[in-house]
């Protein structure tokens, strides 16, 4: 399947009526909803109305039987109001997404309705203290109980988002092997209030309605419908969900370089010093063309990397979404720094809503996966050097 390099335009209507839905809400609701310590429900809550949050998800289950693709410029629009919904990323792109493909039925009906109209929320949990971006590594454990047949899991996880709010969390855990003795990534849903499944909140200083979690589970007692899809098929599965996780951060942070660039080139046009706007030096407007020229090809690869996925193309996907994730992480540091450095003074002050970009781009950066693993991802798996690790 070959990606269009022009959106439809239902895909345009879909982000018009996004856009118009953002500006509704935009940078001073976010902001609000951090300094009160709360979640952006009215935005949730109407974003599901509309059918925004489920627009990947089956029709079956109250989807809008799209993909990734619509799901990530749902996001991307969001974004570039200044109001993004990070829990896009985990609800509805990696674990709906996972339950789709692998669930049983019992679990699709479970859970795919309230993912697709925002009445239930799950959160993702791979990330480990001691494991990282190795996903080889992670030490979390599930064993079967020989007499009863729930699962049994303990470890730990790090930096999971929105668990305060999630009914659940879908835990990448290991089993073992029966044949081999070693360890297999396996997927279980952990529900919320799971006796031994505790949770220490992180102290961030990214300013976000999404919280970070430390996640602990002591003994958490599972039933055996608790495993998601096939005990053999854990890598499959696992990546089916990184790969949109890796799109969405890509819209995540092509939404916010939107949103910084347009907050530097409405100062640009109106700022005047000697009797010219400041947007006609080309020390000026130069750096914010370019931050829009690297935004527009992060988003062209972005896209290629959402068709891929929704054509069922999982190791073409792979690649292109390490590619789109780290392009878009770059342009929208790039953009970030652009636009308050145009401001100057302004752009550090709270008015302009700018500042706090500064630590929230660099996200993109670092997570799902850090920019030298997907350096290293393209270095030996596209360019066929030799692994350094």
């Amino acid at each position: 399947m070959n990606a269009p390099v022009l959106e439809s335009e239902e895909h345009q209507a879909l982000r018009s009526a996004v856009a118009a839905l953002g500006r509704r809400y935009g940078r001073d609701y976010l902001t609000r909803v951090v300094s009160e310590g709360g979640h952006p429900e009215e935005l949730w809550a109407e974003a599901a109305k509309l059918g925004y949050l489920g627009v990947n998800l089956p029709e079956e289950y109250g989807g809008g039987g799209g993909g990734i693709y619509e799901l990530s410029l749902v996001l991307e629009e969001l974004g570039a109001s200044g109001a993004p919904l990070l829990m896009l990323v985990v609800s509805p792109a990696i674990c709906g997404t996972v339950i789709a493909r692998f669930g049983t039925d019992e679990q699709k009906a479970a859970w795919l309705p309230g993912l697709a109209d925002g009445s239930r929320t799950m959160a993702f949990g791979i990330t480990e203290p001691d494991a990282g971006s190795n996903s080889h590594r992670i030490t979390t454990t599930a064993r079967r109980d020989a007499d009863t047949g729930e699962w049994i899991l303990n470890g730990r996880k790090v930096f999971v988002s929105g668990v305060d709010i999630a009914d659940a969390t879908l835990i990448v855990g290991r089993t073992e092997d029966a044949k081999t003795g070693s360890l297999k990534p396996c997927l279980f849903i952990v529900p919320r209030d799971a006796e031994g499944f505790g949770r220490r909140q992180i102290d961030m200083e990214l300013q976000a309605p999404e919280k970070q979690f430390e996640l602990t589970l002591d003994d958490v007692r599972l039933p055996a419908d608790a495993l998601v899809g096939d005990e053999d098929a854990g890598l499959l599965q696992l990546f089916a969900g990184l790969n949109p996780e890796r799109v969405m951060t890509a819209a995540f942070a092509i939404g916010m370089g939107r949103f910084a660039l347009g907050k530097a080139v409405e100062y640009a046009k109106e700022r005047t010093v000697w009797k010219a706007p400041i947007g006609a030096h080309q020390a000026i407007a130069h750096p914010l063309a370019q931050a829009h020229i690297e935004l527009e090809t992060a988003r062209l690869m972005m896209q290629k990397a959402a068709h891929l996925y929704d054509a069922g193309d999982d190791i073409g996907a792979g690649e292109a979404a390490n590619m789109a994730k780290y392009a878009a992480a770059e342009a929208c540091v790039k953009a970030v720094d652009q636009a308050v450095h145009t401001l100057g003074g302004n752009g550090l002050t709270r008015e302009f809503g700018l500042a706090s970009l500064i630590t929230a781009s660099r996200v993109a950066r670092i997570a799902p996966v850090s920019r030298e693993m997907i350096l290293n991802y393209v270095s030996h798996q596209t360019l066929g050097l030799p692994k350094s690790y």
